[in-house]
């Protein structure tokens, strides 16, 4: 991989860097203090067109056609981007998702706010069949029972439901049980979390399918419905995850990568100390049994092979796919680990085929995420910003004649390459 640039944070938004998400030209990139896009025409040197103001974290960002939407999960006084901090256990303070209208990706308008049980740490959308609606599958976990509006178990999610032509009329449809009968009780011993909602659901609508990452509970749902998903297999790794973090799909629906974000993102997992399987990818095989259900079967586990420092916090956290065809290749972030490219065609023997690491110390926290867009990697660094990255033709050059018109890595689309 080569390193093509980096665009500094700046401004307003001093933050930590999030999520990103891709339309036509432009990359939407969180930040705890709003969210910045970027115009791409210039795909190895992006430039900043627009930056906008909204405190709340972690503003995990999606978009599908005219709408943007954000998450707070972080307690706030009020809806508005002006809001300021707030006691979780004050009945008014409020969290959860923000509905932007980008029919002018250079002027944002926000348009509808709703507020969801616990917040909104993560949301994923799902389209409707005609396309006139799409749905945002909210995320939220840690309840107590000092907090009036995030009580336990917490075993939901909420949907939100979102008129394309109208975003300012998006409101609370569903909150569906997804553990009637209680998740993962966890492990502090190894740090594993108990399963109190989910951490990141992916959807994948082309095929009615949705893998969520539920804290001590892997998922795959059934979203034919898009308003009543159906757990439909449920995995449980009690011997090395520990916070089952985000899913990713391969392009036929027949694997699921599950990240663990062992030690929630703070750890320095890739040293000595920690074993392969620990802080790392675990990869599922899709299995349709002779009776007709469909289960999760565990292949492997992938970790980047590298051994970090102490001083580098290193595990699995958020990728997408490199849309070749007949492979199935995927851009990972691992925080200070840096960025790592892996093949998982064979689900049993995983590899890795390139990485960028940046090195001790040149960044607060490293690669939040990593997405592969148009021919390149693009990545939002927590400490210093959106960096660019090239990677040798060898691996994506079939994949650098693909073209995406959009890409939200929590949303999957099949692609033809």
């Amino acid at each position: 991989m080569t390193h093509l640039s980096n665009q500094p944070k700046n401004g307003a938004l001093k933050g930590t860097g999030s999520d990103i998400a891709f339309q036509g030209k432009y990359a939407f990139a969180g930040n705890y203090d709003g969210f910045t896009v970027y115009d791409l025409s210039d795909k190895e040197n992006p430039e900043q067109v627009v930056q906008v103001s909204c405190p709340g974290a972690q503003n995990d960002i999606s978009v599908y056609k005219n709408v943007l939407v954000l998450s707070t999960d972080s307690s706030r006084s009020d809806d508005s981007c002006e809001s300021t901090t707030m006691d979780a256990t004050k009945k008014e303070a409020w969290e959860g998702i923000k509905v932007w209208d980008i029919s002018n990706p250079l002027e944002p308008e926000y348009v509808q706010s709703v507020e969801t049980n616990c917040g909104s740490h993560t949301h994923s959308l799902a389209p409707s069949k005609n396309g006139r609606t799409v749905y945002a599958y909210v995320s939220s976990y840690s309840p107590s029972a000092t907090f009036p509006d995030c009580q336990p178990p917490h075993d939901i999610i909420s949907i939100v439901k979102i008129p394309v032509k109208n975003p300012a009329s998006a409101e609370l449809v569903a909150a569906p049980n997804l553990f009637p009968d209680g998740g993962y009780e966890g492990d502090p011993s190894r740090r594993a979390s108990t399963t109190s909602g989910c951490h990141d659901i992916t959807t994948y609508a082309e095929y009615d399918l949705a893998a969520g990452a539920c804290m001590g509970d892997g998922i795959l749902m059934d979203i034919k419905d898009r308003e009543r998903p159906r757990v439909i297999s449920q995995v449980r790794d009690t011997e090395n995850f520990a916070f089952w973090h985000s899913a990713t799909f391969n392009n036929d629906a027949t694997k699921v990568v599950f990240t663990d974000e062992l030690g929630g993102g703070g750890l320095a997992t890739c040293t000595d100390e920690f074993a392969p399987e620990l802080g790392a990818n675990g990869i599922y095989d899709i299995e349709r049994t002779r009776h007709g259900k469909t289960e999760l079967e565990f292949a492997s586990y992938y970790k980047i092979p590298r051994i970090n420092t102490a001083a580098e916090n290193c595990v699995a956290h958020n990728g997408s796919l490199i849309p070749v065809k007949g492979k199935d290749l995927m851009v990972q972030a691992w925080y200070q680990g840096g960025v790592s490219v892996f093949d998982f065609t064979d689900s049993a023997n995983p590899r890795e085929v390139a990485w960028f690491d940046r090195g001790e110390g040149l960044s607060s926290g490293g690669s939040w995420s990593t997405y592969y867009y148009n021919g390149y990697a693009y990545s939002n660094d927590l400490g210093i910003g959106f960096d660019t990255f090239d990677i040798d033709d060898s691996i994506d050059g079939k994949a650098e004649k693909v073209r995406q018109k959009s890409l939200n890595p929590q949303m999957q689309e099949s692609f033809r390459g």
